[in-house]
Parts: structure tokens; sequence; C-alpha cells
């Protein structure tokens, strides 16, 4: 007699959000909505009470702006010569450098925010950065719980505090990620634009051609390729020279000196340097943690499973194939867990995938209290679920996310289309 399998026990009807997930996400939306404001006008955040200014990531990028637009995009890249700038609007010293690393294209955005006072910008870049990042969990949870979400993630503080990229990040993530089935020219664009992190760039390639999508594929590389001649002909191609020639240095310090404290960054790299490994043996946890995260991407866009767990996957697997993962960076990791949300919300929520969200939530503020680098703990613990949900019969459907050309959709292939979403 065949013995009968038990399907995972179901904790929340389908199409509602559960309570407890609802009342911890409000909790934290509201808390990382009221922090900042409250920082800021008792001199904690930006600017301190003797009216100088707060040694943080933002400083960089202003920096490079203000040079920009002096005439100096190449000189950006001099850590000695960028950091005199940096002294001069923080109006105090600090220990160390705010290095600017971005590829070239990324000073189009410095440049602009170097028009206004350092405050303007630096709040007007996480306003600014905010709003498609807001866009683009709200798109993939499919219902307003994805406003809260979005900004409950830990994460979002640790970025917000810091004046960092990851809100830009998250959004050009999840927006390729959403925008991928029905519009790949505009998921191209979004991976195009995300040149800007180069170290986001092995997972994504690999994918896309897994899955064949070519239209997304041709369409990031094309974008790519455009923004780099675009830069080059506002920034010279001596910007591009002194990218080319400062990033060894920037390896060197971060990655061999660890200039940047290990506890800092969230990878399987820093991690073992955390614990006094050498540096080869961090290399070779690293390369064994991203070629498996890598077989297992690849062959999940391959198989039939639906699409929310193959961009769910891709999105958390991004995070754990880079050595170089700051904790704002994990505000990325709202993306998978948007995706597992709008599962769970259509289809029930398994019984341990509530208690390990919430887990993977109170190790990153673990990190903001008290320093422990558990970024990949919490990164590797939602790709488990990732890994859980592409593992079980009831989640593998047919994927027909687009028609042939020229052929119109029955009835049965549209729902087919959003059950497999």
């Amino acid at each position: 007699m065949a013995t009968a399998v038990s399907a995972p026990k179901i904790t929340a009807a389908p199409s509602s959000v559960p309570s407890a997930l609802f009342n911890v996400c409000f909790v934290l939306f509201v808390i990382n909505l009221s922090f900042f404001p409250a920082a800021y006008f008792s001199h904690a955040w930006i600017y301190d009470e003797h009216g100088l200014g707060v040694p943080t990531d933002f400083v960089n990028v202003w920096a490079a702006g203000k040079m920009v637009l002096e005439g100096h995009p190449a000189l950006a890249y001099d850590w000695d010569l960028q950091k005199q700038v940096e002294l001069a609007v923080l109006k105090q010293g600090f220990t160390g450098y705010f290095a600017w690393h971005y590829p070239p294209p990324f000073l189009f955005v410095a440049s602009s925010l170097a028009k206004f006072p350092y405050a303007a910008a630096f709040i007007g870049w996480l306003c600014i950065s905010l709003v498609p990042y807001f866009a683009a969990i709200r798109a993939i949870v499919g219902r307003n719980f994805g406003w809260i979400l979005a900004l409950a993630i830990p994460a979002t503080f640790n970025n917000a505090l810091a004046g960092q990229n990851g809100f830009l990040t998250a959004a050009l993530i999840g927006g390729a990620l959403y925008l991928l089935p029905t519009r790949p020219f505009l998921s191209g664009i979004c991976l195009g634009l995300l040149t800007y992190k180069p170290q986001y760039g092995l997972l994504f390639p690999l994918a896309l051609i897994a899955a064949a999508e070519w239209k997304v594929f041709f369409s990031a590389a094309l974008t790519a390729v455009a923004v780099a001649l675009v830069s080059l002909l506002a920034f010279g191609m001596e910007s591009w020279q002194a990218f080319f020639h400062w990033i060894p240095m920037f390896s060197q310090a971060f990655l061999t000196e660890g200039k940047a404290p290990w506890w800092k960054m969230q990878s399987i790299f820093a991690l073992v340097r955390y614990f006094g490994g050498s540096e080869p043996l961090g290399w070779t946890f690293q390369w064994v943690m991203t070629i498996s995260v890598a077989v297992c991407v690849v062959l999940i866009w391959r198989s039939s499973v639906r699409y929310s767990l193959k961009a769910a996957s891709l999105a958390a697997g991004t995070l754990l194939t880079t050595p170089y993962l700051f904790m704002y960076d994990m505000t990325v990791l709202a993306v998978p867990v948007a995706f597992l949300v709008r599962i769970g919300i259509a289809r029930g929520f398994r019984s341990y995938e509530l208690p390990a969200m919430g887990v993977a939530a109170a190790l990153m503020i673990t990190f903001s209290v008290c320093g422990a680098p558990l970024g990949l703990a919490a990164a590797s613990l939602i790709f488990a679920l990732i890994l859980a949900r592409c593992s079980r019969r009831g989640a593998v459907v047919p994927l027909h996310l687009l028609s042939p050309p020229g052929r119109v959709r029955t009835e049965v292939e549209s729902r087919a289309q959003q059950d497999a979403f």
C-alpha cells in the first residue's frame, strides 16, 4: 500500500495577511518611520549637537559629486583628495576613508545631489530612492500591505542611517524581477542600471540564460553599454581609467586588509575572516557558497516552479554570492520576502515560514544593537525557505508566463499565468 504524503500545515487562510505578520511589520514600520526625524532634531543623525557633520557613508557621495561639479570627476577616485572635500563639508576629522568606488555612471547621481546643501541632499536622496523601493515591494506583494513590509525590513534602518543606496538597489532588483514576465525590455533596463553595483552581476546572466529570457538579457546589456558610453562622454575617459586604477586598491583594503571591520560585512568570506580565518580560507568558503547557490538558482530557473519562487531565489541568491556585502545592502532581502509573502497570502503560509521570517528580522536587528555579523544567517534562512517551497509538490505548476507572439491566450491560460506568478 502506498504511503500517503501529508500536505504541509497552512497557518493562515489564503488571501489574508496573518495578524501576527501585520502587527510585527507595523511596529517595525512605525519605529523606522519615526526614528530619523527624532534623531535629526536631537542632533544624533547627519549633524551633531555642535553643528558638525556626523561622518558616515553619504559624505563620499556628496564629495564625489562636488568634485564633478568643480570639473574634476576623475579625482573623485583619489582617496586623499576626496577626503579633503569630505573634511570641509563635515567640518571635523575622522579616521580612515569614505572612499568613492562606484563606476562613473553613478557620478550622475552624485553630482545631482551635490548641487544641494549637505543635509538637504542626504535627506532628499533617501526620500527619492525610497519611492521606487516602495513601489517595487508594493507591486510584488500585490496589496497595500507591501508599503508596510517595505519599511519593516530592519536593514532599511541601516541604509537610512548611513545614507546609502540600498533602497535603489532593492528597487532595481525588485522592479526587474516584477516586470520580467510581462515587460521584459523594462526589466532589462532595470538590470542595466543595476551595473552601478557590479558585485550583483553574476547570478542574473546565469538565470536569464537558463530561462532563455533573451529579451531581458539583451535589453540589460544594451542599457549597461549605453549608460557607460553616456558617462564616458560626460566625465571623460579619465574617470574610467581612475575607476579601474583604484578598484584593486579598494579590494586590497577591504577584502585583504580588513580596513572595514569584518563584523560590518555580511558575507561568508567576511565571517571566516571575522573568526580569524585566512584570506585563502575565506575565498574557499565564498566560492563554495557562490557555486552552490548559482547551481540552485539555475536549476530553479530551468524548472517549472511558479515564477514568484524563481524571482525570490534570484534576489536572495545575489546576497549570498558576493563577498562584499554590508548590512545596508540587506535591504534587498525585502524582495524575496515580498515574493514569499505574496505566495503565502495567495495560498497560505507554511507553519514554519512566519516564525522563520521573524528570526531573520531578529538577526538583522541584533546586528544593529550589538554589531554581530548575522546578515549572512538571515539571508541564508530566507533562501532556505525558498528552497523548501520549491521542493513541495504543490508549489510546482506549469509556467507559461508569456503567450507565443500572435496567439490570443485562453481564459485557462490567463488563470495559469496568475497562478504561476
